[in-house]
């Protein structure tokens, strides 16, 4: 089985209630990219990769566009097989990861279809079909997320993610003491998020006055650099989430005991294929990370979902979707959606996502 048939789509997802606010972009909206693939026997296979923005990471719409249409016509004839396929886009286009991953997912999607397999069976099994999700708030003035706070938590999130950074860090010290006086004694876990928005002098300053709050500091600082120099120093775990860029990062990161745990997004890594060999790595050094994205639809929830059910459940900090802040889903019939913190995992063969393709238009290119 072979890929006949690759389009290229370009969508606009409205961002709910917009701006979502994190320390180095406002998001008012989304451009997403979405792939199809068409088997030699027929199957289909839909991926989907959603840069948020230009300034967040090394990655934008357009660029995941533009490798797309430079992969497309040398990945006509190979078959479809994920590890094949890594392989193939590694020899026509170096780095670009976010734009391989759409690949890596339609690939995943349409050799479930082919097999009758679901994508969590061919990562290795789910081990659980409520999978966790948690609530990251966008950066906010103390009381406000403090209120949201406690709406999510009553609403069963079993997480919470602060966004911090991009302002005076009182301001996020006072945000973190109110956010903990809400959540203190339910149960709900705490991760507090820099973006890379704090100096590492506001890192040790926050870990030095709230050693008393046990959260999570995800990406506090800006290079792997900074995350060496406040290793040793702070009393809280450090996860790493834009500076893991590849598994060779990720790698090099556990390998130097550089950090506890990650924030792993699906797209930045590669796909899914790359992702399983992450989360074993994770599960070799019994390190704790998420399986996130940076944002888009259905079928980027429905990757990451499938990924989640697979993760050893006292490792797995959650897999956050956009879904509540964006409008609207691709597949109206079986929508991936957080309800009670949790996500229900897509039934049926591939991803168990078929899109409305009639709402995406014509292709913006076919080979």
């Amino acid at each position: 089985m072979r890929i006949k048939e690759l389009d290229i789509y370009q969508y606009d997802l409205p961002v709910k209630n917009g701006p979502y606010t994190m320390a180095n972009a406002e998001v008012w909206a989304l451009d997403t990219t979405l792939v199809r693939i068409v088997t030699d026997t027929g199957a289909t296979g839909w991926g989907e990769t959603c840069p948020v923005g230009p300034t967040y990471a090394e990655a934008h719409a357009s660029g995941a566009r533009a490798a797309l249409i430079e992969m497309a016509p040398g990945l006509i004839g190979t078959e479809i097989l994920p590890l094949a396929v890594q392989r193939k886009m590694a020899g026509l286009l170096n780095g670009h990861n976010y734009a391989k991953a759409a690949v890596d997912i339609a690939v995943h999607d349409a050799l479930g279809k082919a097999t009758g397999l679901s994508v969590s069976d061919l990562l290795g099994g789910a081990v659980t079909d409520r999978v966790p999700s948690y609530y990251a708030t966008g950066v906010g003035r103390p009381d406000d997320i403090a209120r949201l706070a406690r709406e999510k938590q009553a609403e069963g999130y079993p997480r919470l993610q602060v966004k911090v950074g991009g302002r005076p860090v009182e301001i996020d010290i006072e945000t973190i003491i109110k956010v903990w006086e809400q959540i203190e004694g339910t149960g709900m876990r705490l991760a507090v998020d820099g973006n890379r928005g704090w100096t590492t002098r506001d890192v040790l300053r926050v870990s030095r006055e709230l050693a008393h709050i046990p959260f999570i500091m995800e990406q506090p600082c800006n290079t792997v650099q900074d995350l060496e120099k406040i290793r040793p120093q702070v009393n809280h775990a450090i996860f790493m989430d834009e500076n893991s860029v590849d598994l060779p990062t990720v790698i090099q990161a556990v390998g130097r005991e550089l950090v506890d745990g990650f924030g792993m997004k699906v797209t930045r890594i590669g796909g899914l294929q790359p992702m399983q060999t992450f989360r074993n790595i994770c599960e070799a050094r019994s390190l704790p990370h998420t399986c996130d994205d940076a944002w888009g639809g259905d079928i980027i929830a429905a990757a990451c979902t499938h990924m989640g059910a697979t993760v050893q459940p006292r490792l797995f900090e959650g897999a956050w979707l956009a879904q509540p802040y964006i409008e609207g889903h691709y597949d109206r019939n079986n929508p991936v959606k957080i309800e009670d913190g949790h996500i229900s995992l897509p039934q049926g063969p591939g991803l168990g996502v078929t899109p409305d393709e009639a709402q995406f238009g014509a292709p913006i290119a076919s080979f």
